[in-house]
């Protein structure tokens, strides 16, 4: 065999060589494009959305002079659960954000809007405009999860946002002596259950020792049923179609 083969026998080997090099990338950048993360230090283990519906003082219409003059809001309340899942000594929640939140379904009556927890004792979120999320909604890790000062569990806790659809209707009379505060509400100003139906996405971040992980999450609600049992409730454990990638 002369040098010339030599080199081409060789120069055939590295070509082989690098494209089965080229190739597991391809499949390494691929695989975790679909599947993502395998090994974070912390998961999130479910998500759990509470539907309703409440009654605000109709401000708007301050002419009418029933007995009750009330706008009337559909709310969806959801907690984000986060474990340890192979944390090690030191390995801590440093924040949770919620941004990039996008209805990518409209309601056919009232308008989506996402709420943080509010700072009032007596309740866990006001429709008050000043509580609003514009851009981004951060909790920051500490001794244990409290929504009223946005912290969450540093080695695992929850999270919460309200996905709220006002003013779906206005409820104005006479005649009831009392009401309730819950989904029934929608049968009473004659909206339906999917008129109210609507699509939220949204990114949801995970940041741990300085690295932060992202995923994209989308969610159908409110939850089935609404205004025949008054309040619903969904847990979604399976996190099969939720994946999280490293960001910078």
């Amino acid at each position: 065999m002369n040098i010339s083969m030599k080199d081409g026998i060789k120069m055939s080997m590295a070509i082989s060589i690098l494209l089965i090099i080229i190739l597991a990338v391809i499949i390494i950048v691929i695989q975790y494009q679909v599947e993502g993360e395998k090994n974070m230090p912390y998961e999130l283990s479910k998500i759990t959305i509470i539907s309703t519906a409440e009654p605000e003082q109709n401000t708007e219409n301050t002419e009418e002079t029933a007995k009750w003059n009330l706008k009337i809001n559909q709310s969806n309340d959801v907690h984000f659960f986060i474990d340890k899942k192979s944390a090690k000594e030191g390995e801590l929640i440093e924040s949770v954000t919620i941004e990039n939140v996008n209805v990518t379904k409209q309601p056919k009556k009232g308008t989506i809007k996402a709420y943080m927890p509010s700072s009032i004792e007596s309740s866990t979120f006001t429709y008050d405009n000043s509580y609003i999320v514009d851009e981004k909604l951060e909790y920051r890790g500490g001794k244990k999860s409290n929504p009223k000062t946005l912290e969450i569990g540093s080695q695992g806790g929850s999270a919460i946002i309200r996905f709220a659809n006002t003013g779906v209707g206005n409820f104005i009379s006479n005649e009831e002596v009392e009401i309730e505060h819950n989904g029934t509400l929608l049968t009473k100003v004659g909206v339906q259950d999917e008129e109210v139906q609507f699509q939220v996405n949204f990114d949801f971040i995970m940041e741990i020792n300085n690295i932060k992980y992202k995923a994209n999450i989308t969610l159908d609600l409110p939850c089935e049923n609404l205004s025949t049992e008054g309040k619903t409730a969904k847990e979604i454990t399976d996190m099969s179609n939720i994946v999280f990638k490293r960001i910078k």
